[in-house]
C-alpha cells in the first residue's frame, strides 16, 4: 500500500510532518519525501509518525527530522535547496541529441526498434545540408554541454556525414564557448581499422549491443554471411585496446555494450553475465524489450510478462552481487541509476526514468530526413505509420519552436508524476519515471495505466529490490553499492543506458 500525509501538529514540542509516502517492502515499510530521502519505519514507528506522536528528542526523532520528513520553519530553505538540486535537470534544456544518419543496417535484429532498411536504401542516408541544420539546432540549447550520439540503422553505412557533423559540430562549438561531446551507436561490423583510429583520435565514445553468448547473439542479430557475435567481440576488444594505447582512461573511455533482454534470455541470466566478464565489461545493462519497430511485431515470440522478467533480474542481479564479493567488479545499470537516484543528491539525468521525461525537453531525435521527433522512440513509432511524435522539420523550425510545441508540453505533462494517479501517491514517484511513447505503444494513452502497465510494474520491482537490499544492511553488498555511484569527472547525459554523468 502506498499513501501520503501532511499533518500538522500544535503541540509546541512538536514539528509538523512534511509530506511524505510509503510502501510495505518485506516486514517494514519504506517512507521518502519529494526531495529524495528515505527511512524504514516498522507498523508502530509508522503509526507515530503519521499521527504525529514521534517524542522530541528520541533517535527516531532526530532521523526523521534531518531527513526532512519533520520540518520546522528553520529547515525549508535547506530542503527547498535540496529538492532543487534533484530537480535541476528541468533547467538545462535539451542535452542528448539523438542524429539518425540513416536507416541502413547490415544486420536484421528479431527485435529492432529502429525499422531498419536496406543497405541499397542510400535514399535513407542524411545529407550534409541536413546534417549542418541539426548541429546548429543542437548547439542553440541552453546547456554548456550537449551530446550528440550517432544512430541508425547502422551509422557507420554513412560514414562519411558520421565525420562532417564532428568536424562541423566541433568548430561550431568552439565559436559558441560551448562542449560537444560524440557518441557512436554501432553493430561494430562496418569497423576498420582506419575507421577506428579517426574515431579515437576524436575521442568518440562507442557503443554496442551484446546479448550474450554466441548462440544467444546471433539469434538476434543475423549478419549475412558472417557471425554478428564474432564481430562484435572482435572489435570490443580491439576498441579498448586502442583508447588504453591512446592514453585515454580505461574507467571513462571503454566500449559500453547493453544487452535487449528477449524470451530466450530468461533462462539464461548467469550466461549473459559471464559473457559480459569475458570480454571484459565493467556494466551489464539488463534492458527490458520495447514495443517499437519489429519488436511490435515480434513480441509475441521473443516478448514475456514484467514478472518473468523480474524473476530473471532478480537472478541476474544475485549473480553480480557474488561475483562483486569475489573481486569481479561489473555493475548491473537499471539498478544503478536507481540507487543513484534513490542514494544520492542528485539525479543521475536518465531520461527515460525522471518527472518530467526528457522528451523534448532533455532530448531531441532527428531523423535522417530533418524532420524532429520528442525522443528515438517517438522516431521509431513513426516508422511504424504513427506520426503522433512528430514535431516539425529542420527546414522550418527553431529550437525554442520545438520545446514549446504542443507535442512536447503533452509529454512533460504525461510524465510529471504528481499528476498520475498511482503515481502521484506511490513512495518511488521521489525517484522514478514514465514514458509516454512506451505507454502510448502499450496501453493507447500517453498516460500510463499503471495497475496494468508492465514498465510499471518492473520499476517498482527493481526498487523493491534496491530497498531489501539497504534494509538489510549487509556492510559486504553495501560496498559494492557504493562503488556503482562514485561520480566521474564526464558530462555526459544518459539516454538509453549507455552514458550517464556517475560510473553507472
Amino acid at each position: 500500500m502506498s499513501a501520503k500525509t501532511r499533518l500538522s501538529v500544535p503541540a509546541a514540542k512538536k514539528i509538523p510532518t512534511n509530506l511524505f509516502r510509503w510502501r510495505r517492502v518485506g516486514s517494514r515499510n519504506v517512507a521518502t519525501t519529494d526531495h529524495g530521502t528515505y527511512a524504514f519505519l516498522d507498523d508502530a514507528q509508522l503509526e507515530q509518525l503519521v499521527e504525529g506522536r514521534l517524542e522530541a528528542g528520541t533517535p527516531l526523532f532526530e532521523e526523521l527530522h534531518q531527513k526532512g520528513f519533520l520540518v520546522a520553519d528553520a529547515d525549508i530553505e535547506r530542503l527547498s535547496q535540496d529538492y532543487d538540486r534533484k530537480v535541476s535537470f528541468v533547467y538545462r534544456g535539451p542535452v542528448l541529441h539523438i542524429l539518425v544518419v540513416t536507416l541502413r543496417c547490415n544486420e536484421v535484429c528479431t527485435y529492432c526498434h529502429a525499422s531498419r532498411s536496406n543497405m541499397s536504401d542510400t535514399e535513407t542516408d542524411m545529407s550534409v545540408t541536413t546534417a549542418e541544420k541539426c548541429v546548429d539546432m543542437a548547439l542553440r540549447s541552453p546547456s554548456d554541454t550537449i551530446t550528440i550520439e550517432f544512430q541508425g540503422g547502422e551509422p557507420l553505412a554513412n560514414y562519411e556525414v558520421v565525420q562532417h557533423i564532428v568536424h562541423y559540430g566541433s568548430e561550431r562549438a568552439k565559436s559558441l564557448g560551448k562542449r560537444v561531446m560524440f557518441s557512436l551507436v554501432s553493430n561494430l561490423a562496418l569497423l576498420d581499422e582506419a575507421k577506428l583510429a579517426w574515431l579515437v583520435e576524436h575521442r568518440i565514445q562507442i557503443s554496442t549491443s551484446l546479448d550474450g553468448p554466441k548462440d544467444l547473439h546471433d539469434k538476434n542479430r543475423n549478419l549475412a554471411g558472417s557471425s554478428a557475435y564474432d564481430r562484435t567481440v572482435f572489435w570490443m576488444k580491439r576498441i579498448n585496446q586502442a583508447y588504453v594505447d591512446a592514453g585515454l582512461d580505461p574507467q571513462l573511455y571503454h566500449v559500453e555494450a547493453l544487452a535487449t533482454i528477449t524470451r530466450d534470455h530468461l533462462s539464461r541470466a548467469r550466461d549473459l553475465v559471464d559473457e559480459y566478464v569475458r570480454n571484459g565489461c565493467r556494466a551489464v545493462f539488463l534492458r527490458p524489450l520495447n514495443p517499437f519497430g519489429f519488436a511490435k511485431k515480434t513480441g509475441a515470440k521473443v516478448g514475456y510478462s514484467a514478472q518473468d522478467f523480474l524473476v530473471f533480474y532478480n537472478e541476474a542481479l544475485d549473480y553480480i552481487l557474488e561475483l562483486n564479493l569475489k573481486g569481479v567488479e561489473i555493475l548491473e545499470r537499471l539498478g544503478a541509476i536507481f540507487m543513484t537516484k534513490i542514494m544520492t543528491p542528485d539525479d543521475p539525468n536518465y531520461l527515460d526514468i525522471r518527472s518530467p521525461c526528457g522528451a523534448g525537453i532533455g532530448q531531441i531525435a532527428y531523423n535522417y530526413d530533418g524532420s524532429i521527433f520528442t525522443c528515438d522512440e517517438g522516431r521509431m513509432v513513426h516508422q511504424m505509420g504513427d506520426d503522433v511524435f512528430l514535431i516539425g522539420s529542420v527546414d522550418s523550425m527553431t529550437l525554442k519552436d520545438v520545446v514549446t510545441s504542443e507535442t512536447v508540453k503533452s509529454l512533460a505533462m504525461a510524465s510529471c508524476l504528481d499528476s498520475i494517479p498511482g503515481c502521484a501517491t506511490c513512495a518511488y514517484k521521489p525517484f522514478c519515471g514514465t514514458c509516454p511513447v512506451f505507454n502510448y505503444t502499450e496501453q493507447g494513452h500517453i498516460f500510463p495505466q499503471n495497475t496494468t502497465n508492465p514498465r510499471c510494474a518492473i520499476y517498482m520491482g527493481v526498487q523493491d529490490r534496491i530497498f531489501k537490499e539497504l534494509m538489510a544492511e549487509d556492510d559486504s553488498t553495501r560496498n559494492v553499492i557504493n562503488r556503482w555511484l562514485v561520480v566521474k569527472d564526464r558530462p555526459e547525459y544518459m539516454h538509453d543506458g549507455r552514458r550517464l554523468r556517475t560510473s553507472v
